[in-house]
């Protein structure tokens, strides 16, 4: 289902990003719309029009813009980054229902949008998982795959026979869907730039209050009674329709294309808890693993340079 007449308009471009002003960042150069299925995708592009598409997705309960230090790097070295904002983030749509399933159909139908057989994708958390999947689903389309603190610990897998995983599944569906109903006429709260930025900062504790209060005008709109986040009330924390984290590194070991996985080594409320061992044992044949001291789980904002020179080593 596609958002009413009155929703609010896109985040600006660079074009008219207006005050906005954060050291290092710059908003997209271009702003298009992909529809999938009905969905409408905001759809962000940096670099040249004409240069080699790579592909970034974002974690979950983010958006593009979050990419505003990261992309403008790898798009001036040569490339055009194209970003898009996930079903009931950002200015893409609102649905009825989400589903990890449809985020890979949204990520397909935005990759299929650039012309390119074949292109590097790049995600940061869940955006990494959903490259994973990408990368393992389709690997005539994925040339090298760059996973940002995006690998779910392997720790947790629960060792059950396969009847009792299925079971396990129609839980997650069940809850779900109970979930979805309840949550059908919630309303996000309104607040200040600086309100919100601070309930972001319960989430992003380890970024600046600068950064923050950068993206507010970008994710989030506003009303007489104040600014909203632009993230579908229905949407829970944790959880992206019914899909479990840990059902993602068993692909990681198949991958045959060029992989590089970043690991941030210091904890955060919004990490997976991830260790070392975790990925090295599931690193495929000829992949590079690099873990990042000093650095949480939003390694591509802390630490953009550092995050952009590995990417372009990679896919270079």
């Amino acid at each position: 289902m596609l958002q009413p007449a009155d929703a609010p308009p896109p985040a600006p471009t660079r074009a008219n990003a207006g005050d906005l002003a954060y050291p290092g960042a710059r908003r997209p150069d271009r702003f298009r719309r992909v529809d999938a299925a009905g969905v409408s995708l905001a759809v962000w592009e940096w670099g040249d029009a004409d240069a080699p598409p790579v592909l970034f997705a974002h974690g979950g309960f983010d958006f593009a813009g979050t990419y505003d230090t990261l992309a403008p790097l790898v798009a001036d070295a040569g490339f055009r980054v194209v970003s898009w904002d996930q079903r009931g983030h950002g200015d893409s749509s609102h649905a009825e229902l989400y589903s990890w399933e449809a985020d890979l159909r949204d990520a397909l139908a935005v990759l299929d949008s650039t012309g390119a057989r074949s292109l590097p994708v790049v995600g940061h958390s869940k955006g990494g998982a959903l490259m994973l999947q990408l990368a393992d689903a389709q690997p005539h389309r994925v040339s090298h795959l760059v996973n940002l603190d995006g690998l779910p610990s392997a720790r947790s897998w629960p060792d059950v026979p396969e009847h009792h995983r299925t079971r396990m599944l129609n839980g997650e569906l069940s809850g779900w869907l109970d979930h979805r109903r309840k949550a059908a006429t919630k309303v996000r709260r309104p607040g200040t730039i600086e309100e919100l930025a601070d309930r972001r900062r319960l989430m992003n504790a380890r970024l600046s209050q600068e950064w923050l209060r950068y993206l507010v005008p970008i994710g989030a709109f506003q009303r007489p009674d104040g600014w909203r986040w632009k993230i579908d009330p229905s949407m829970r924390m944790g959880g992206f329709g019914p899909w479990r984290p840990e059902w993602s590194m068993a692909r990681l070991p198949s991958l045959g294309m060029p992989v590089l996985c970043v690991l941030g080594l210091e904890p955060d409320s919004m990490g997976w808890g991830t260790l070392q061992e975790d990925i090295e044992a599931n690193l495929p044949a000829g992949a590079r693993f690099v873990p990042l001291e000093g650095i949480g789980h939003f390694v591509h904002i802390e630490q953009p340079e550092v995050i952009a020179s590995l990417i372009l080593e990679t896919i270079g």
